[in-house]
């Protein structure tokens, strides 16, 4: 199976959500490589990166699925580097 690496910028601006979107990345952890998350309390949002090495359609997958959750948005940076496992 063919993997690639990316990362996600997350941008939170709906705490409420929050709690759906710590169940959707445990859902993935067996493909995240690591997760950063930073409070901006000046403008009361929240950044998370997430860099995550998987199959292209995993990573859309959860893409789509955090970019449906209210008062959050995303955007996927891929690399050219690819493994096949």
């Amino acid at each position: 199976m063919q993997t690639r690496v990316a990362v996600m910028g997350i941008v939170v601006e709906n705490t409420d959500s929050v709690e759906r979107l710590n169940t959707l990345l445990h859902e993935y952890g067996s493909y995240i490589i690591g997760r950063m998350g930073i409070p901006y309390r000046a403008r009361n949002i929240n950044i998370v990166s997430i860099a995550i090495d998987a199959p292209q359609d995993v990573i859309s997958a959860l893409s789509g699925k955090i970019g449906n959750l209210d008062g959050i948005s995303v955007k996927t940076a891929y690399s050219n580097v690819q493994n096949d496992e």
